[in-house]
């Protein structure tokens, strides 16, 4: 009896074997219908929506101080960019980079304007100075425009080599930002193949200043020569401020020159060969 029992112990001791039953949702097959023809209709609603919106661009509204720019330059550049394009499908950001590129255009916006309009708004360049003989360069150096049609007489003439417009320009603004404290002004400024500069006073005398210690040859002629010129402009034709302690100055109807540092003559002639 007791193997009998420990026979039909050891049978209900074997281990029994589980099954997984794994039950998947069921999809809603008519809501999922419903979902994708609601967003169906929301796609043919947008569309249409911006078929009708896409109307074609009638007019053109530009705004700004122009005084180079013309209204007939502005609607080249919007016909040459806007082909077959209506009022959304058009690309504001092409017609804007056409517009920069005229010559007098700092910068341009373009914005829609409904209905069936676009609005431009232009700042244009802002000319400093007349570069060599036909170029006009902004505040910042930059040759906006190489051959001008038109050349501002009040501007100052800037010229120097090829390259050298914004070290020119600069050089130009900070000096004429100190002449005109003391009732002077530039007419001229040339920087030229070898270096040196020269620049032109309105009252027409001419001031050399070399290729080297540009910053203490011109607080010099502030100091010591300036007062000299002011006072006697119609007899001087140059000072010459290439000298290591003084300056000198050249007379009009072949007088000669004098040497001067503040009220005595220099002692040392100019250094010709570094300028």
């Amino acid at each position: 009896m007791n193997l009998l029992n420990r026979k039909r112990n050891n049978r209900r001791a074997a281990p029994r074997k589980h099954r997984l039953n794994i039950k998947l949702p069921q999809l809603n097959w008519r809501r999922i219908g419903l979902s994708l023809s609601g967003l169906a209709v929301v796609g043919l609603a947008l569309f249409a929506l911006g078929w009708l919106l896409d109307q074609p661009i009638q007019r053109v509204i530009v705004t700004g101080r122009l005084q180079r720019v013309s209204a007939m330059d502005v609607e080249k550049v919007v016909r040459a960019h806007l082909g077959a394009a209506g009022l959304v499908t058009v690309n504001l950001a092409s017609i804007s980079h056409g517009l920069d590129a005229l010559p007098w255009v700092a910068s341009a916006a373009v914005q829609r304007s409904w209905p069936r309009g676009l609005k431009i708004e232009i700042v244009e360049q802002t000319a400093v100075a007349r570069w060599n003989n036909s170029g006009l360069v902004n505040v910042s150096g930059e040759l906006f425009v190489s051959e001008s049609r038109f050349m501002p007489p009040e501007l100052p003439q800037l010229d120097g080599p090829l390259g050298s417009e914004g070290e020119v320009t600069q050089r130009y603004l900070a000096t004429q930002g100190r002449l005109i404290e003391i009732g002077m002004r530039l007419a001229t400024l040339e920087l030229d193949a070898r270096g040196a500069w020269n620049m032109t006073l309105d009252n027409g005398v001419i001031v050399r200043l070399g290729r080297q210690q540009m910053d203490e040859r011109f607080d010099r002629f502030m100091i010591a020569a300036a007062k000299l010129v002011s006072e006697r402009s119609t007899d001087i034709a140059y000072v010459d401020m290439r000298y290591g302690n003084g300056f000198a100055v050249g007379w009009k109807g072949g007088a000669g020159h004098a040497e001067h540092s503040g009220e005595h003559a220099a002692t040392s002639p100019p250094d010709h060969s570094n300028g």
